[in-house]
């Protein structure tokens, strides 16, 4: 079950005192305990209500309320969404944490509905628009990395890169160093001390990558879009890409950027490189 756990707030959490070092440094240690127990999943402070607002709704009628409100003891100054397996555990992890305040406080936990909670009016045509926005939710945090494989010349990339791009590599894990042994015949001959899997960084996007199993990957049917913000930029990691690669569509001038140009490095990638236009974030 999931569980709302609220912060009420207090005199000086409604007159703007902030946490002392001290008290952060607790909070945060409670929070990791709760993390690695499954139990936190989301969670946030909030400003007094002075800097709040609060809508009314009346008929049709929409009123705007602004804060700081009255009535300290019913308003919330923090909340957890925690899941647990009964409320009795709820308890139980609540009395580990730190006092939130300075003062006495009280710390309020609350039920999430679940879908069999509202009987046969949640209709079966409602539960289905309900697990759509789930999904839609779920994958509005979703992230999609790149994942290349280079045919056992890995380490040799990531160098190459590093000079042409300035990859930042992350982190390595060859073969022979896996926490699990490879599977009979999995391997192709030669290729123990090759990497299993790395991450690198390239500007702000971190894309993974590893030798395989054998030599007989190819990059076809895609390219990775390399975006710059200066031509003198664009020419340079062009040119670098292009050594001992193959040019595509040569750097020049096109109707949503400045410049553009597509090559083919050593390794078998494909790379757009441009300069950011109007255009550019919406089609290359």
């Amino acid at each position: 079950m999931k569980v709302a756990v609220l912060v009420k707030a207090s005199p000086s959490s409604e007159a703007g005192v902030m946490p002392s070092q001290q008290l952060l440094a607790d909070m945060g240690h409670f929070n990791d305990r709760l993390i690695q127990a499954g139990i936190m999943k989301d969670g946030a402070g909030l400003h007094p209500s002075s800097k709040g607002v609060r809508v009314r709704f009346s008929g049709a009628n929409r009123a705007v309320i602004n804060g700081p409100f009255a009535e300290t003891k019913e308003l919330v100054a923090g909340f957890w969404i925690w899941e647990v397996e009964s409320i009795e555990q709820a308890i139980d992890w609540l009395k580990k944490c730190p006092n939130p305040m300075t003062e006495d406080s009280d710390v309020e936990i609350r039920p999430l509905f679940e879908a069999d909670d509202f009987g046969e009016e949640f209709t079966p045509e409602l539960r289905e628009q309900e697990a759509n926005h789930e999904a839609t939710l779920a994958m509005q945090k979703a992230t999609i990395q790149p994942y290349l494989f280079f045919s056992g010349r890995c380490e040799e990339a990531l160098e190459f890169y590093k000079n042409a791009v300035h990859a930042k590599v992350e982190m390595m894990m060859r073969f022979n160093e896996s926490p699990d042994p490879t599977p009979p015949g999995m391997l192709q001959a030669g290729f123990e001390r090759k990497i299993m899997h790395c991450s690198f960084q390239v500007g702000g996007m971190t894309l993974m990558a590893s030798d395989g199993c054998n030599d007989k990957s190819s990059f076809d049917g895609f390219r990775l879009a390399l975006t710059v913000p200066t031509k003198a930029a664009a020419d340079r990691a062009f040119n670098a890409l292009a050594e001992g690669g193959n040019v595509d569509m040569p750097l020049m001038e096109t109707f949503w950027s400045p410049r553009y140009g597509m090559v083919t490095d050593k390794f078998g990638v494909g790379w757009m490189v441009m300069v950011q236009g109007p255009m550019t974030q919406s089609q290359p």
